[in-house]
Parts: C-alpha cells; sequence; structure tokens
C-alpha cells in the first residue's frame, strides 16, 4: 500500500496535467479558429496530396504490370542460338521432341506450345501480294500469349489432332482481305497451295510494335497440319506458361538444363522470361512514385513551416497570459507541452481532414466507374504519422521561446 500511494499520486498528477492541457488547447483554438483553420488547411492539401501521390504510383505500376502480362502470363520461351556446328554446315535446331521432353519432365507448366513458322505470299487483290507468316502451334499457344479472339473461335485439341485445315488470322489480315472481323470467318484461303478455312480472327491484348513473333500478317493454324506442310519436326521456338510467377525463374532454369542435356555441348540455346522487363517497370515505377512523394513532402514541410509560424505569432500575443501562467507556478514543461500541444493538434485536424479528402477521391472513382484503383490503407498512418512529426517539428521552437520567458517581463508586456 506504502508504495503504490506514489505511484497513484503521480499518476493523477499527469492526468490532471494533461487534462490541464488540453482545456487550453481548445479554449485556444476555440478563440482564434479561423487562424488555425487557415494553417491545418495546408496541412490536409498536404496530406491529401501524399496519398493521392501513392495511389497514383500504385496504379501506375499496375498498369504496367497488367501491359508485360497481357504479352504473355507467366512465360518462358526457347530458341535456339547457334554454336559450333558439326559437321560442317550442321545446326542442331530445337524439334518437336524436345517439346514432349519438357511438357513431360519438367513440373508446373500449365500451357505450352511449339511455334512453326512458315513464309509465305498472298494475293491481297489487284494483283498485290504480300509476305505472311504462318505460326503452326498448339491451343495452349494463345493461352500462353494471352491473345484476344475478336470473332469466331480458336481452334481446339481435337483440331490439332485431326490436322484441321483451319486459320486464325490477324484483324489487320481480316480487314485487309474482307472488310471486317465478321466476314472472314468462314472463308477460304490457300496457304502453301492448300486451302484453309478461317474459323476465327485475333490480337495482341497489348501492341508490341513488331517485337514479337506475331506481325500484322500472320496465321495461327494447327501444328499437325503446319508440319505437313513442311514435312520437318524442327521448331523455332517453344513457348511454356506455368502456373504461379514464383515457378517462372526455377522452370527457365530447369527447361534451360534439359535442353542442353539433350543437345551437342557447344550448342547453345536461349531459355528466358518475361522478370527482367517486370523487374524494371517496378523500379520505375516506384522510382517516379518516390519523386512525386518528395513532391508531396515539400507541401508538407511548407505547411509545418506555417504552423511554426502562426505558433509564434501566438507565443507573442500570449505573453501576459506565458507569465499569468508562470507566477501562478506553471512550470517551463507545461508551457511548452501547451504549445506542442496545440502544434499537434493543428497538424492532426488538417491531417484528418487530407486523409479523408484523399480516400474519398479514389473511392469515388473506384465506385462511379468500377476501375479498380489500388488504396493504400498504409497511407493513412504514414501521412498521419508525418503530420505528427511536423507537428511536433513545428512546435518546438514557439515550444522552447514560450518555456523560456521570463515571468516579470512577460506580465509587464501589454
Amino acid at each position: 500500500m506504502h508504495e503504490t500511494a506514489p505511484i497513484r499520486g503521480s499518476m493523477n498528477h499527469l492526468q490532471l496535467a494533461f487534462c490541464e492541457i488540453t482545456d487550453f488547447c481548445q479554449d485556444t483554438l476555440f478563440i482564434n479558429w479561423g487562424r488555425f483553420a487557415l494553417t491545418a488547411l495546408g496541412m490536409a492539401i498536404g496530406t491529401a496530396s501524399l496519398i493521392w501521390v501513392v495511389t497514383i504510383g500504385m496504379t501506375g505500376k499496375q498498369y504496367v504490370l497488367r501491359q508485360i502480362e497481357s504479352i504473355g502470363v507467366n512465360w518462358v520461351f526457347a530458341e535456339y542460338q547457334g554454336g559450333a556446328e558439326r559437321p560442317a554446315g550442321t545446326p542442331d535446331p530445337l524439334t518437336i521432341r524436345d517439346f514432349d521432353a519438357v511438357v513431360q519432365q519438367v513440373p508446373g507448366i500449365v500451357a505450352a506450345s511449339p511455334i512453326l513458322e512458315i513464309r509465305d505470299q498472298m494475293s491481297m487483290g489487284s494483283g498485290h501480294t504480300r509476305p505472311i507468316y504462318i505460326l503452326g502451334v498448339l491451343p495452349g499457344y494463345l493461352r500462353v500469349r494471352n491473345l484476344l479472339v475478336l470473332a469466331g473461335r480458336a481452334f481446339d485439341d481435337e483440331d490439332s489432332r485431326a490436322r484441321s485445315k483451319v486459320a486464325v488470322i490477324t484483324e489487320k489480315l481480316a480487314l485487309q482481305l474482307f472488310g471486317s472481323t465478321d466476314a472472314a470467318i468462314g472463308q477460304n484461303i490457300k496457304l502453301v497451295g492448300l486451302p484453309f478455312t478461317v474459323i476465327g480472327t485475333f490480337r495482341e491484348r497489348v501492341d508490341t510494335f513488331g517485337q514479337s513473333e506475331v506481325y500484322d500478317y500472320t496465321l495461327l493454324v494447327p501444328y499437325g497440319a503446319a508440319r505437313l506442310l513442311t514435312n520437318s519436326d524442327r521448331v523455332k521456338q517453344l513457348y511454356f506458361s506455368v502456373a504461379d510467377s514464383s515457378m517462372v525463374i526455377p522452370t527457365t532454369d530447369r527447361i534451360h538444363s534439359l535442353l542442353q542435356s539433350r543437345h551437342r555441348p557447344e550448342s547453345t540455346y536461349w531459355v528466358n522470361n518475361l522478370t527482367k522487363l517486370t523487374s524494371v517497370a517496378e523500379k520505375s515505377a516506384n522510382a517516379l512514385t518516390l519523386v512525386l512523394l518528395l513532391i508531396a513532402a515539400v507541401t508538407l514541410l511548407v505547411s509545418g513551416l506555417g504552423i511554426m509560424n502562426i505558433m509564434l505569432a501566438t507565443v507573442m500575443d500570449r505573453t501576459r497570459e506565458i507569465g499569468i501562467r508562470k507566477a501562478v507556478g506553471a512550470t517551463r514543461s507545461a508551457i511548452g507541452l501547451q504549445f506542442i500541444a496545440e502544434a499537434v493538434l493543428i497538424s492532426l485536424a488538417g491531417g484528418t481532414v487530407g486523409t479523408i479528402a484523399g480516400f474519398s477521391v479514389p473511392l469515388s472513382i473506384k465506385l462511379l466507374t468500377n476501375y479498380d484503383l489500388p488504396i493504400s490503407g498504409a497511407s493513412i498512418l504514414v501521412g498521419l504519422a508525418v503530420c505528427s512529426a511536423v507537428g511536433i517539428s513545428a512546435g518546438t521552437v514557439p515550444a522552447v521561446r514560450a518555456a523560456g520567458m521570463d515571468p516579470v517581463e512577460s506580465l509587464r508586456h501589454e
């Protein structure tokens, strides 16, 4: 009992001091509400800007990553690069047997296709011909490359097994030959002298500007049918898609090791993925977000200077009040804490308003447009923490000046 009594007494003293400081803050802010409201407005704008910047940065990153994903979902691709050929003039390319071996021996592959490329010429009318690219693929190719079927359908496993002479053509080729994507369905075209029926039209989900295997005048046909046209088991590339993005790098290494083991040691095979491109995109988006955050931080800094300026003016206006409080027994720490508390209160009030405004805009866009804007809950904590830090920093100088005033000189102040 004797040990807890002093502790209870100190706790009661702290509670009274806290209540006293709170009452003084409320009275002061109520009397000078217009001045403090304008000061808090700068903090509200700064906090809202911080949240908007985070939202913009996350949205930009999400957009870029979705664009990359549109090129190929968890995509791993393999291609023969060359090497010391022996005997002289004998290359060591990939074959359909390599494709079968990878599918059978590498776990985690959910879609796959070989790429057999054939080049031909097609009449575009009025005696005009144009080079075209025929890709012999399996049905899994469209899933790996995340292609968009615009009209008709893509060929399926049954078409592939039957080696059906059907084709899926690009949107531009359909417009060039038949005037529209819908009109192309059911039309017959000749590829390497054989008739093929157009069953669908497609395009890439994102423009790769001719940097992929899909060009403006590209046709997709079942691999079995394309092989009949070439009578060769060689393939240009192998495409694979894995179940999860975390599996892309280890699967890439396994495929490379397997292909290398199946061929001559001096032959070189390029097996790669889009993780490097994704990493560069993430770093670029993060760098842009950081730059914008620094700009928003400048706004908060300016707001902090505004709070400091208004608190210094308040100290001068309340010099006599400070002298009276010191005369009746207020300590230096109590005076200093009062002014710091007022600065923090102004800062947090502005920060709370800014947080509400910062989240109301992306939430409104999300609800009204159904656009999935990413919203970071952590930015609330960051915004309020920054506001508190700015408030404490801005209130320290006025608090030190107020606490250091001489009570006698303060009472003489008019």
